[in-house]
């Protein structure tokens, strides 16, 4: 009787232990809003095929890497690669990390409004000043460019007036008919259903944001961190990045 008791006692002990060891982890993801609705499909794919939990917080790239310097844990970062390049330097995130996306500037339209011709460099300079309201997030590497693009198009002053810099996203800004044109990757431009995308920037004039992956140098998921960016990189995720408006790599 003495030895049943025992081994009940020990099955007691070792089923909840047993149900830890199966019990599915969870990752922790700071990720930029230009990836946010790829992230969004492609986290649930994960979680069925592994069984782990991604948990994913999105703000821009600059205010992420504040609170990443600030102490914010996570286990992985998806950053524009400049801001993973200084993550990495500062030794908040492993040295090594990988290209997972690229985005180049788009305009946005309110949908069913006639679309601007900005096929050519002039033509985006004529339609810019055509405009009666334009916008862009101020926050971010996209609106320090179109600040010095306007500059060296000679058209900052006459915009100065028109210029709206924004708080949230062009696309949402668009939609409300907070501003007749918006400015933002394109990738920010697709998910919402009230605007259209006019077009991108004209190649000679366009400017391309680059986006890496990089585990958290305090993460204690290393491995399952690591199968996360792996699967980012995978053939469901090139089908969906092109959907979303990016490019792999």
């Amino acid at each position: 009787m003495k030895f049943h008791n025992v081994l009940v006692a020990f099955a007691g002990l070792a089923l909840p232990l047993l149900a830890c060891q199966v019990q599915a982890a969870e990752i922790k993801v700071l990720a930029s809003t230009a990836v946010k609705t790829t992230l969004q499909e492609l986290a649930p794919r994960f979680t069925k095929a592994t069984g782990n939990k991604v948990d994913m917080t999105f703000a821009p790239a600059a205010a992420l890497k504040d609170k990443i310097e600030q102490g914010a844990t996570f286990d992985v970062a998806v950053l524009t690669t400049p801001i993973i390049d200084d993550l990495a330097g500062s030794g908040k995130v492993e040295t090594i990390h990988t290209a997972i996306a690229h985005s180049g500037i788009g305009v946005a339209i309110r949908k069913g409004a006639p679309k601007p011709d900005i096929s050519t460099k002039e033509a985006f300079k004529q339609a810019l000043l055509n405009a009666k309201s334009i916008g862009f997030t101020a926050a971010g590497a996209t609106g320090a460019y179109l600040m010095i693009l306007f500059e060296r198009l000679g058209i900052d002053e006459e915009l100065k007036s028109k210029l709206k810099l924004l708080q949230g996203g062009a696309g949402e800004a668009v939609t409300s008919g907070e501003v007749e044109i918006g400015m933002t990757q394109i990738s920010e431009i697709l998910p919402y259903p009230g605007v259209e995308l006019a077009g991108p920037l004209p190649l000679d004039i366009q400017s391309y944001t680059y986006f890496s992956a990089a585990v958290s140098a305090a993460t204690r998921e290393a491995d399952l961190s690591k199968a996360f960016i792996k699967f980012l990189e995978g053939p469901d995720a090139l089908t969906v990045l092109k959907a979303k408006g990016l490019e792999p790599g």
